[in-house]
């Protein structure tokens, strides 16, 4: 039996036998010089995003996917993700499940590798220089390098590795499945659909890829766009903090930014105690300023000290005049922030908050 598969690079249709059944491959051809391998059947989000990933870097850049699991053809193919029962990067095969695996990232991490995890370990320096058009060398390349793990890559690891985010006696309270890998895990054909051929299943994980990989490229682009030029921001206001506030716990931003993760690593590196309280920054929609009440942890929602509680759930008037402070305008119900029409004053709302 014939079957007809449409390559996804290509410009003309071309012709290859069935293979075995529920085998997914996309033939080689002139349009391909490299071919990489994963599983067929189905899919989740770390092969999905190792294939796109390998793509990014200049090895792989046209590589053809071919997904399979006849021992033979992935013998033959150039790189192999998640599938081929073997570790080796001299070859490119970067699968995870055998017995001995034990890989982890390193730099401080400790989740053991899926197939993404391995790709972005040993293709991540060239793949981020890729995409922001930087040297690999580039000292921004190698900051974002473990950055985009801890806050991309590591949790689609444990996921896939089955590593609990929490150590948990009780159930949690709420269930998350907007994550990317359940997003992805639901491109996975219905069992309900009557058509269940390879080429559906193909068309599908091609899409999982390019959700997979539009949301790496975004955290990319953000980490290097935007979190990466706070970091000095946050830092010269962390050196300042004391002509703020002799207590050395209030930081003020001139600007507005991304400072949350910043503040808990440099209190680290500067060594700074006690540690911050209270950060002000002017309102990037009005001329208002807001004060916001340093979280625990950045996982966490528990501020290390609120606001009054007394304060919360009031606005305007109401609340300035029970807080004692003109121009209050208003404060969060669970007190992590609030905001005031000046400088001076959410200066006084910190600094009264820092007492109470």
């Amino acid at each position: 039996m014939i079957r007809l598969v449409r390559l996804w690079h290509c410009h003309k249709p071309f012709t290859f036998p069935k293979p075995q059944p529920r085998m997914v491959v996309e033939a080689s051809s002139s349009c391909f010089s490299t071919r990489v391998g994963t599983h067929n059947g189905t899919f989740h989000c770390d092969e999905a995003l190792a294939c796109f990933m390998l793509r990014l870097s200049k090895r792989f850049s046209a590589a053809h996917i071919v997904r399979t699991r006849d021992p033979n053809l992935l013998q033959s193919l150039h790189a192999l993700v998640d599938v081929g029962g073997a570790y080796d990067p001299t070859r490119h095969r970067f699968d995870h499940h055998q017995k001995d695996f034990h890989q982890v990232f390193g730099h401080g991490f400790h989740t053991k590798l899926s197939s993404a995890g391995l790709v972005y370990k040993h293709f991540g320096l060239e793949i981020i220089a890729n995409v922001l058009k930087l040297h690999e060398d580039h000292p921004h390349v190698h900051q974002l390098y473990p950055v985009i793990y801890r806050n991309f890559v590591e949790a689609i690891d444990a996921v896939d590795n089955g590593v609990n985010l929490y150590d948990l006696d009780v159930p949690p309270k709420y269930e998350i499945n907007t994550t990317l890998a359940s997003r992805i895990k639901r491109l996975n054909l219905n069992w309900m659909d009557s058509d269940q051929s390879s080429d559906r299943e193909n068309e599908a994980f091609h899409r999982a890829m390019a959700l997979a990989g539009a949301e790496f490229l975004e955290n990319v682009n953000y980490y290097a766009k935007s979190w990466l030029p706070a970091r000095s921001i946050v830092m010269d206001s962390l050196a300042a903090r004391e002509s703020v506030d002799s207590s050395g716990e209030i930081v003020k931003l001139n600007r507005s930014c991304p400072w949350k993760l910043h503040i808990h690593e440099l209190e680290e590196e500067m060594k700074i105690s006690p540690s911050i309280k209270y950060v002000l920054y002017p309102d990037d929609r009005s001329e208002n300023w807001r004060l916001q009440a340093v979280a625990i942890s950045p996982a966490k929602f528990e501020s290390r000290k609120p606001l009054p509680y007394l304060w919360r759930g009031l606005e305007n008037d109401n609340l300035s005049e029970v807080a004692g402070i003109p121009g209050c305008t208003f404060v969060h119900m669970s007190g992590f922030i609030g905001g005031n029409r000046s400088y001076g004053g959410a200066l006084a709302m910190a600094r009264a908050s820092l007492k109470a």
